[in-house]
């Protein structure tokens, strides 16, 4: 759709918020078919260059193998990065990453204080 070529136009200038808007379009299947391969690239774009949103999003990614190949402490990474910048779904999801262990050590004092 429209929307998209605007975001692709964007996309090529190296945007990281239109990386990312993009990427959720293929995420999603919005204006585009769904693409989670093409999804996870653009969200690595964008992280690439600091965008807390985008690596919250390929974190999730990461997490749960969509697009990508499962890897818990890539996502528990871009979670930390994400957190660091003020991310607060991010700072959740790395909490209950160390309340369980997964991709991280288990460290219930430290996903208490990502959880406040």
């Amino acid at each position: 759709g429209k929307a998209a070529e605007l975001y692709r136009q964007a996309v090529d200038q190296g945007r990281a918020d239109a990386q990312n808007s993009l990427g959720v379009m293929y995420e999603e299947g919005r204006g585009v078919e769904q693409d989670t391969g093409k999804a996870a690239e653009l969200y690595r774009q964008a992280a690439g260059q600091g965008h807390a949103l985008a690596r919250f999003n390929l974190g999730q990614m990461y997490e749960e193998g969509r697009g990508v190949e499962q890897d818990l402490g890539k996502a528990a990474e871009l979670y930390r990065q994400a957190a660091e910048q003020g991310d607060a779904d991010a700072q959740n999801n790395l909490g209950v990453m160390y309340d369980k262990g997964l991709g991280v050590a288990q460290d219930a004092g430290r996903a208490a204080e990502l959880y406040r």
